[in-house]
């Protein structure tokens, strides 16, 4: 979804409208009230001295004799754009502040991030309060003062974010080829750390509007004969037990002028980040349009004698307001105890996607339902919006999972032997002790070497297979039926790729552990799986043994096609390796599709 449509979905909902509706009539008043009321709120009549209100002064007259309403609409353009100038300066300054530790580096750099860390620690209004009175009593002075109370802030938030750049392939990559630093920060970093700094920029200036009614309001702001809120506020309160309104009427301004620029901000966070809220009329709508999933009476006996058995298993996602576009139809399939399942198919075929569907780990915007799916002898309701609350029992006991990536699955933050030994704690009833002997236990099961040394290592320390194997050691805690492993080996090398396929195998043999293994290596996948499943554009293609696809006798098209692609040794060496075009479409399953499919091409 683009961030037009998510613009358009977002402002059809109660709080879209209520932040256009704040924000047109703040823009407004900032750009016309002075010129419509701006005479009217100067002129001084002794005659009409703090009158109460009326229909001529809706909010009554100040001790001038100037209607108060009137004054506080025109304040709206000098408090606005000088709060509007303090958050613009502070930003920049605070986006400079906090991209300058990785331009410098070295001891400068660490000195500019520790006087980040000072300046954070302490309350920005008081800083704000200090500087103003070291800069003078003046608007301008006031607005530098709040721009440089806001730099601590905004330079920690852009320092971290950027941080969390800085270590990227990316930007490795960039810095091989000779990019100057300065060029790198402007060009890779800041446009990966834009859309959050913009979203806490919006919500900031609701802050410096606050805080500048606040120095207006201890007279270091704007002085007479200008005016702001703040320092309407300052002649009202004086009088506010006798006539309140002087004082009252700016306060609410200056409250709702907040709210508005957080309700700006929460607009821009859903629109600038792809995130999962919809309008209520949106997911109705949705919900009217879902595919038909029912299934005959036929998909929807399970066999309960497997370990996982699922029946017409459908995955959708939201194609605009009122349609949903199919990601996974009509999925079924079981896996006996002991047995290894291969799943492959090309890249967006719904091979994760069911897999995680199987695991209640699809969230929303998707949608998931099935006729029927059975863990264990226990029935699944996959849900829509969440994952079956059935499986909680189950994670770290019968079910383990293993992705395909272990550096973002594990928590760079705490020990891999704490995260190896939680399950034990949180599902075995475990105390730290025997969860710390089990784990050093399964280490040493999956052949981690020095297990007791390496239980106390953080993930930065281990290799890639090893951080893979330390990830199957934490599925092991318990006594796991079941193991979901998402192309484990795809991000490792062919040695340990190898070591990582003898441990998966050795776990089923002597365990009697049934797995379900996502590749799109079918060389690999035969060598290791009993049986194999074969995805093609969301649907399951074919169900074959590993023994008959060896052997050339699948079926489908699309699975003949695959297994063209494959090297063998008697591949003949001078001609290009077969390949599968783009444009080949197998959906109609005739098999004279797989005599065209091939094409030989150079990959």
């Amino acid at each position: 979804m683009t961030a037009r449509q998510r613009l358009l979905q977002v402002l059809g909902t109660p709080l879209g409208l209520l932040a256009i509706i704040g924000c047109f009539t703040l823009l407004f008043f900032t750009l016309f009230a002075p010129v419509i009321w701006g005479e009217e709120a100067r002129m001084t009549n002794t005659d009409r001295i703090l009158e109460p209100p009326s229909d001529e002064h809706i909010f009554g007259t100040d001790g001038s004799g100037r209607d108060i309403f009137k004054r506080t609409l025109v304040a709206t353009q000098l408090s606005v754009v000088m709060a509007l100038a303090a958050t613009a300066a502070g930003v920049l300054g605070g986006i400079i502040l906090g991209l300058l530790p990785l331009i410098t580096g070295g001891r400068g750099g660490r000195y500019i991030v520790a006087g980040i860390n000072i300046g954070v620690a302490f309350p920005g209004l008081l800083l704000a309060i200090a500087f103003s009175v070291i800069l003078g009593e003046s608007g301008l002075a006031a607005a530098l003062a709040i721009a440089i109370a806001m730099m601590p802030n905004y330079g920690r938030l852009t320092h971290n974010l950027a941080a969390s750049v800085w270590g990227r392939d990316f930007i490795s990559a960039a810095r091989v080829l000779g990019v100057p630093t300065w060029k790198i920060v402007a060009r890779h970093v800041l446009p990966n750390v834009r859309d959050p700094l913009i979203v806490n920029a919006a919500m900031t200036a609701g802050n410096a509007l606050v805080a500048f009614a606040g120095l207006s309001f201890l007279g270091l702001g704007i002085q007479v004969p200008q005016y702001d809120w703040g320092r309407l506020l300052n002649e009202g309160v004086s009088r506010i037990f006798v006539t309140p309104a002087p004082a009252l009427v700016p306060g609410v301004a200056i409250i709702l002028a907040g709210l508005t620029f957080v309700l700006l901000g929460e607009v821009l966070g859903k629109v600038l980040t792809p995130d999962t809220h919809r309008s209520l009329l949106s997911r109705i709508r949705q919900r009217k349009n879902l595919p038909d999933t029912t299934a005959t009476s036929d998909e929807a006996d399970v066999n309960e004698e497997s370990v996982l058995s699922v029946r017409n298993l459908h995955v959708a996602a939201p194609a605009d307001k009122t349609n949903w576009r199919p990601l996974v139809e009509g999925v079924s399939f079981d896996v006996a105890p002991g047995e290894i399942v291969g799943m492959v198919g090309e890249s967006g075929s719904g091979k994760s996607l069911t897999l995680m569907s199987v695991a209640g780990l699809i969230e929303s915007p998707l949608h998931v339902s099935a006729d029927a799916a059975y863990f264990d002898g226990e029935h699944l309701k996959l849900q829509p919006d969440g994952h079956p609350s059935a499986l909680d029992k189950h994670f770290g006991q019968k079910l383990a999972m293993v992705f395909q990536d272990p550096m973002s699955s594990l928590n760079p933050a705490l020990q891999v032997g704490t995260q190896v030994a939680e399950p034990g704690m949180l599902h075995l009833g475990m105390s730290r002790k025997e969860a710390k002997d089990a784990a050093i236990t399964r280490l040493n099961d999956v052949r981690i070497p020095e297990a007791e040394r390496r239980f106390n290592q953080y993930p930065h320390e281990y290799s890639g297979g090893m951080r893979q194997r330390a990830m199957i050691a934490g599925g092991l805690m318990g006594k796991p039926s079941l193991i979901l492993a998402d192309e484990p080996t795809t991000a490792l090398d062919v040695t340990v790729q190898a070591e990582i396929l003898n441990l998966l195998r050795g776990i089923n043999e002597a365990e009697g552990t049934a797995i379900m293994f996502v590749s799109h290596d079918i060389a690999v996948v035969t060598s290791l799986c009993t049986r194999v499943l074969v995805m093609y554009r969301g649907h399951l293609v074919e169900d074959i043994s590993s023994a008959d696809l060896r052997n050339g006798l699948a079926q489908h098209p699309y699975t003949k096609a695959l297994m063209e692609t494959v090297p063998t040794m008697e591949s003949p060496r001078d001609r290009p390796m077969a390949s599968i075009p783009d444009d080949a479409d197998f959906s109609s399953g005739n098999s004279s599709d797989a005599e065209t499919a091939p094409e030989e091409s150079m990959r």
